[in-house]
């Protein structure tokens, strides 16, 4: 019962449009500018960082709270659970399962969630990083780096479960590669995110 209980939270929490919601706020229509992508990285790409920070926390807190809660209620795998449901959420949100974005603000607040010793570390390496070349190189150095920094705090049952979270991020980055999406065509034609 744990589990479905996990799944469907994680589920709902993730089908949230934060990202979307923070936009419109400053009036940008994220999925018909930029890449398209409804996700925290497009929002970080056409408001900027301070006005994208919001999206950012937002879409990492989808996945971070459910999995949090279960954590503490359940244990690992229910928690796991969570962020796996919170990021399908995020990639594939009802009614519209087309618009969704590729979870990786959603893997991030779940990898706080799951492993906190590793996900610091991760952190602290995106700060250093971040100040010596940016941000945007930090954060795929840290999301590349917590499988590896997760095996010295972490069984390794736990660790190959991070590699299912981001494969499924691998195969959402292959089948929704997007270009740049004039407002015009994006405008009149359906969405294919």
């Amino acid at each position: 019962m744990e589990y479905v209980l996990a799944a469907l939270v994680g589920y709902v929490c993730g089908a949230i449009p934060v990202a979307l919601l923070v936009a419109r706020r400053h009036g940008v229509d994220l999925l018909t500018t930029g890449d398209g992508n409804p996700g925290a990285w497009n929002a970080l790409d056409q408001l900027g960082p301070r006005r994208a920070l919001p999206a950012f926390l937002g879409d990492g807190a989808k996945a971070f709270l459910p999995a949090a809660a279960a954590h503490l209620a359940f244990g690992f795998w229910p928690a796991f659970v969570a962020v796996a449901a919170a990021m399908a959420g995020h990639a594939f949100p009802l009614p519209h399962p087309a618009r969704g974005g590729k979870s990786i603000m959603c893997f991030v607040g779940g990898a706080f969630a799951l492993s906190p010793p590793a996900a610091l570390l991760c952190g602290a390496l995106a700060i250093a990083i971040t100040l010596a070349s940016g941000f945007k190189y930090a954060a795929r150095v840290a999301v590349f780096a917590f499988p590896l920094v997760q095996l010295a705090t972490d069984p390794v049952q736990h660790v190959m479960a991070t590699g299912a979270l981001m494969t499924f991020i691998g195969v959402l980055f292959v089948t929704r590669r997007r270009t740049s999406v004039p407002a015009t065509a994006a405008r009149d034609a359906p969405p294919t995110t």
